[in-house]
């Protein structure tokens, strides 16, 4: 028997790099995957690559009738959510003084008010139909502490880490688990934004800002997205029942709490 025989999930921001990574990871365990994306048309090839084990669903975090679609469409074809991961997410960075409110509501919008009100409405969903469910939210290592020039990453980080354990507290009372992962850098391509950022406020040549960082976490290299799906498969699974509001550091060595 797998692990998660008979579950169904619903990730967010699944279309790919370690969305598309915990799905396959999922599937491979016994679930079926709703990958929920805002774009539908690389959901879509993602799911077909999969197989009919996943579908696509479109789905922006930011905007609430898109969250409550994307989680009636699933529920419509998969019968229930059993499990939740809040993966959808985007980065900024900028200098306090240069900091733009657009972005910086842009950021909270998808990495903050998106986890909170997709975590609620999945959460509604369980609860109705006595579901004993698992939720995991997507936190970072820019969560722990602050970063110069990414005041706002990591302040949207740090939220999802006390709403997880916030949620987790008050929805462990109907049986819903809620956890969290906090990866460190992991490699992919939305590097590449990552890096141009900091070429562009630290005055480094591109590629310069990856290998340093790289350089400097412990384990000696960055991290890849199936680094995380050991963690995303043990909080989903049965063995994490008494495990209750944490966030789980899977960095390679970068941060200890």
């Amino acid at each position: 028997m797998k692990r998660l025989d008979g579950k169904t999930a619903l990730i967010t921001g699944a279309a790919r790099g370690i969305g598309l990574a915990f799905a396959k990871a999922y599937v491979a365990e016994g679930a079926r995957v709703a990958i929920a994306d805002i774009d539908i048309a690389r959901a879509q090839s993602a799911a077909s690559e999969i197989g009919d084990a996943a579908m696509a669903v479109e789905m922006n975090v930011a905007e609430q009738d898109s969250i409550d679609n994307a989680v009636a469409c699933t529920v419509d074809q998969f019968g229930q959510i059993d499990i939740l991961i809040n993966n959808a997410a985007v980065f900024s960075a900028a200098p306090i003084t240069e900091i733009d409110r657009a972005d910086y509501q842009r950021v909270f919008d998808i990495n903050v008010s998106g986890t909170l009100f997709t975590l609620q409405a999945v959460a509604r969903h369980m609860i109705d139909a006595n579901v004993k469910g698992r939720i995991i939210n997507l936190a970072s290592q820019a969560g722990r502490r602050g970063e110069p020039l990414v005041a706002v990453y990591c302040a949207s980080k740090a939220a999802v880490i006390s709403l997880t354990q916030s949620a987790g507290l008050n929805l462990i009372a109907h049986g819903i688990n809620v956890n969290a992962i906090a990866p460190g850098v992991v490699d992919g391509e939305h590097w590449d934004g990552v890096d141009a950022f900091f070429a562009k406020y630290e005055n480094k040549k591109p590629g310069q800002k990856k290998r340093e960082v790289a350089s400097a976490v412990p384990f000696g290299r960055m991290g890849r997205a199936e680094d995380l799906t050991g963690m995303a498969v043990f909080l989903a699974s049965d063995e994490a029942e008494y495990i209750v509001a944490q966030t789980y550091n899977v960095d390679g060595g970068n941060w200890m709490s």
